[in-house]
Parts: C-alpha cells; structure tokens; sequence
C-alpha cells in the first residue's frame, strides 16, 4: 500500500471506482458492441463465418499474451503511464478497424485492439491494492465490478443501434472516440499509485525470476484458476448467444436483451452483495457462498436442460444466478491473488488476467463452436469451467489465511 495514499486519491471511493471500472470495461464493451455486426461486416468485406470468429479470437488471444507484460511494465514504470501508452494504442488500432477494407486488416487491428485494451483492467487492480487496505479494496473492487458489468448490458444495444442505423465502421468510430476520451480523463485524473520505493527493475532476469516465482507456486495458480476460469461458465453463454437465444430459445433479435439484463443484473447484484460483505464475514465464506449458489445453480440447470425443451420462460435464469455467485466471490479471490506477491502486484495481476483472457480465448476459438449445436452440451461445459474452479478452491483453501 502506498505511504501516501490517503493524500493521492482525495475523492469520494465510489469516483475511483467507476474510473477504474470505465478502464477495464473497455475491453468487454469493444468485443460485445460489435457482434450483432457479425453479418453485415462478413457481407461487405467477403468474409466467411470462420473468418469472423478469428477477429474474435485474435482480439482474445492478443489480450491474453500483452496481459502478461502490462502489469510487469507498470511495476517498473509505474501505473499511469501504462494506462495512457493502453489507452493511446487502443484509439488508433479503433481507427484502423474502421477503416479496414479486408477481413485480414480487420483482423489484425482487432488484435492490436486486444493486445491494448487488458492494459486497463490489469493496471487498475494493482491501482485499487495499491490505495486501500484489504476490506476497503474488497469494497472498492465490488464497486468496480458493479459497474463492469454495464457494459456488456449495453454494448449490444450500442452495436445494433449503430449497425442499423448508420453501419459496422461507425461501431469502431465509436470505440475510437471512447478510448480517447478515457485516456484524456486519466491523463487528468488517475494518480500514480506506485510507490517509487516498490518499483521494480525492468531487466530480462529480474522479470524471469518474478514469472518463474508465480509460475511455480502451485498455491498462486490454484487461486488464478479459482477466480479467472469460473467466469467462462457464463461466458461461454455470452459467445453462444446467437445460436443460443435465436435458434434454440427462438428469440428476435430485439429480444436479445433480456438475457444480458438478467445476467449483469446478476453480476451487479452478487458484486453489490460482495461490498456489504467485506470486514463483516471471513473471506473463506464469502468465496465458499459463492462457490455455493454457482454449483448448486448448474446442477439445476443440468437436470433442467436434460428434462425439458429449451424454452426462454426458464432458460436464462440459471444464467444470471449463476453470475451472481462469480461476483459475489470474485473481487475477494482476486485479492487474495495480489497478495501473493505483495511486492509485485501489477505482474500477479497480469498473470492472472492472463490465465482468465487464455481461457476465453479457448472458449471462443473451440468449446463454444463445438457445444453451442445442443442447450445441454452448453449446461455441460459451463458446469466443467466451475468444476476447474471449484476443484482449485478446495485445493488451495486449507493454504490461505
């Protein structure tokens, strides 16, 4: 925690919060805003289905791989000027999506987009422990998640809206003016949180030795495991949602929205839970009530998906219980990883940033394609992703304090 912390951020915490939960929704927000674009952007550029899912995952992969570096960077650099560097990169690879002319330009400025947008969400939780004391930074990373999951609410609303009314390329113009303007507010706004006497060196083998220490605690990847896999058990559903709503709930496309309602209400409510809970119970049974409405809500929706026909009158509130429990433990999991290496947080966040993006990027690119044809294999896999999770929790559980 920085010495001065209580002199660098002088506003209310609820005003931190949602600056740093603008910076890491950006990421979500720029994938979920142009899906319902999907068509139109493969009829104009000439694109086929497997095409377009590799601007999908190359934006996830992208994300995945520059997640190991941001936080190690703003570990020797400090906070904010990896922000700004993120935030700058993201603005012109928007630009250079809305001008692509061809599926491979789209795609490699999709991953450029990747490859910036996780400087955001890494940086900002190493900012949250680098101000707080622990049940503060509980509530003020419940407070982030709260509001994160606005933006996967609105941004297929965005998307659609600007895709029927003006078309795809004003979708990554609006990206462009978001991030620009995010990274204006930071400039101004965000402090540096780092304290310089925690700043670590930049040289190849210090950075090795702090990779090899997280990499080789089986107790840090237990808790990574923990805290990023469970997510894709939603997630997936989130990928799946054009077969899954349309196809086999036989929704219209204006009636996609109820899913992201339910669900981010879901997301907001547990992560709402979440702050009212922290310095009340012990951080193990908070994480074990959480762990506890995600299972018991996918064996439920196992049973439901084997007995009955998919029907969107009780499809989807399995899904948004099942969010519920993620965020009702997520924000204490996550810390407890930072603490794991109090001295090199931006480099924990990173690589547990990098462990959740890598598993994202696998849904996407082959569990969701492979599983989205049944309602039940979709159950299935989302209750495996918890299973990683559970299995990881229980393991490490008699080793945290």
């Amino acid at each position: 925690m920085h010495p001065q912390a209580q002199t660098l951020w002088r506003g209310p915490r609820w005003t931190l919060a949602l600056l740093l939960a603008c910076l890491g929704m950006l990421g979500p927000f720029s994938i979920d805003t142009y899906l319902p674009a999907f068509s139109g952007i493969a009829a104009q550029l000439g694109a086929t289905p497997v095409q377009m899912q590799q601007t999908l995952s190359a934006y996830l992969f992208g994300f995945a791989v520059m997640n190991l570096f941001h936080g190690a960077l703003s570990d020797s650099f400090g906070r904010r000027p990896v922000v700004l560097w993120a935030m700058a990169v993201f603005t012109l690879a928007s630009v250079g999506c809305a001008m692509s002319t061809t599926i491979g330009t789209l795609v490699f400025f999709r991953a450029l987009q990747g490859m910036s947008a996780g400087g955001g969400m890494v940086v900002s939780r190493a900012v949250i422990r680098d101000l707080f004391a622990p049940a503060d930074a509980q509530r003020v990373m419940s407070q982030v998640t709260i509001y994160f999951g606005i933006a996967p609410a609105i941004a297929p609303m965005v998307g659609g809206f600007l895709f029927v009314h003006a078309d795809w390329h004003a979708i990554f113009w609006l990206l462009a003016a978001v991030s620009a303007a995010l990274g204006l507010v930071m400039w101004r706004k965000l402090p540096e949180s780092l304290d310089p006497a925690q700043m670590q060196s930049f040289h190849p083998m210090h950075l090795l030795r702090g990779y090899w220490q997280m990499a080789s605690s089986a107790r840090f990847l237990a808790l990574a495991l923990a805290s990023g896999v469970p997510f894709n058990g939603l997630f997936l559903y989130i990928l799946s949602a054009p077969v899954w709503l349309g196809e086999h709930l036989r929704l219209g496309p204006t009636q996609f929205f109820w899913f992201f309602v339910l669900s981010i209400g879901g997301i907001m409510g547990g992560a709402w839970w979440s702050g009212r809970l922290a310095g009340r119970i012990k951080p193990k049974r908070q994480i074990r009530i959480g762990f506890t409405i995600m299972v018991a809500t996918s064996v439920v929706n196992l049973a439901l998906n084997a007995a009955l026909p998919p029907d969107a009158a009780w499809a989807m509130f399995p899904v948004a219980l099942f969010a519920f429990g993620w965020s009702l433990m997520v924000p204490v999991v996550t810390l407890l990883v930072l603490e794991q290496v109090p001295e090199r947080r931006g480099m924990a966040s990173s690589v547990q940033s990098f462990i959740g993006a890598m598993a994202n990027g696998l849904v996407a690119g082959v569990i969701s394609p492979l599983v989205m044809h049944s309602t039940f294999a979709l159950a299935f896999a989302s209750s495996v992703m918890l299973a990683v999770g559970v299995i990881s929790w229980l393991w490490v559980k008699p080793q945290v304090t």
